[in-house]
């Protein structure tokens, strides 16, 4: 599990965080039609997971008791400070395709920057740049509007999952992020759900995501 070779029976996986091969082959939780499929709008201030030591606020302690009783764990992240789409599941198998690094996804976002952003930044971003702890980014797809009040919002469109990528990218190009929100997740869309609101999947939805991961 995780690239370790695990020899405690009952140990325990998360899904969505956890990966657990078998003879080399990735092992997936069989599910049936019991299982939730909850979009949530994760506002600022909030951990995307199930609790927090701190004792913050948590995605779940958003949810009505009746869907925190169905085991729902968060697919991916997003950090306390940005807010937006969230998906939370009990479908292990859909979790792990929209998480595993073999299974790319476009996850699309709007950042909201102090700065004007250069045509320079955009060519690094669009061809793919280096983070300063040395990590190589793909090339991400980004475009720009002014914003009422004399920023820039860019509208990014990731396939990558690494960790905290926008707020490094972004550091690294001396741009002041003073709102980030994901708006798409695969062929999920947030519209207009407000933050702090959640709304389960309808059957067309659900249908759609599985299709779009290989599963329908």
């Amino acid at each position: 599990m995780n690239g370790l070779i695990q020899r405690e029976p009952g140990t325990r996986v998360v899904p969505g965080q956890d990966t657990v091969l078998l003879d080399g082959a990735v092992v997936m939780a069989k599910q049936d039609a019991s299982c939730s499929y909850i979009m949530l709008h994760k506002p600022v201030h909030t951990v995307t997971t199930v609790n927090d030591p701190q004792g913050r606020k948590t995605v779940v302690d958003l949810l009505p008791e009746e869907l925190r009783t169905q085991r729902l764990f968060p697919v991916g992240r997003l950090d306390y400070m940005s807010e937006g789409l969230l998906l939370l599941t009990n479908d292990g198998e859909v979790t792990l395709r929209l998480t595993h690094p073999s299974y790319e996804h476009a996850k699309k976002y709007e950042v909201l920057v102090r700065e004007a952003v250069t045509e320079k930044s955009l060519n690094i971003m669009r061809q793919g740049m280096r983070l300063q702890e040395g990590e190589r980014l793909a090339p991400v797809e980004v475009d720009t509007a002014p914003d009422a009040n004399g920023a820039t919002l860019m509208r990014m469109t990731l396939r990558q999952g690494v960790n905290r990528q926008i707020r490094r990218m972004c550091r690294d190009l001396g741009l002041t992020i003073l709102r980030l929100r994901r708006v798409e997740l695969g062929p999920l869309h947030l519209g207009s759900l407000e933050p702090g609101k959640w709304r389960a999947l309808t059957d067309a939805e659900i249908q759609i995501l599985k299709s779009s991961r290989g599963l329908g």
